[in-house]
């Protein structure tokens, strides 16, 4: 073999080395809800009746959370390329020191956290009637 030939295979196999890095990369990459926006459009579509007064979303991305006219809450998680929307109780929201944590019952969706909320965003919020 030739140095020329040698220098090739090394370069393709550089190359496809890299190829390889990128795709793993890529598939790995969270998707983020970018906006409250995006949240509450997800929100009132999934949900019956449900027009959103306001949402917040976790700095992170992974999370937020939807509240409506009448009161009622929604937890909603990226899950794959769409968003998951689950109807939920205020009971199941809840501080912790990493964020706002909403715990869905939902074996799908699982728990729901949103990064660097604090309690004074949702009372913001959340209708007068409903004690946070």
């Amino acid at each position: 073999m030739t140095p020329a030939i040698v220098g090739g295979v090394v370069a393709a196999v550089v190359v496809l080395l890299g190829a390889l890095s990128w795709v793993v990369v890529r598939m790995r990459r969270v998707v983020k809800i970018e906006t409250p926006e995006e949240a509450a459009e997800a929100a009132q579509a999934q949900l019956a009746g449900f027009a959103v007064a306001g949402a917040v979303v976790g700095a992170d991305g992974r999370g937020a959370l939807a509240v409506a006219d009448d009161g009622r809450v929604a937890a909603v998680k990226r899950i794959g390329k769409r968003l998951a929307v689950r109807e939920v109780s205020w009971r199941t929201v809840r501080a912790t020191r990493e964020g706002i944590l909403v715990e869905t019952g939902d074996r799908a969706l699982g728990a729901v956290m949103l990064a660097q909320v604090d309690v004074l965003d949702i009372r913001r919020l959340a209708p007068k009637g409903v004690r946070v």
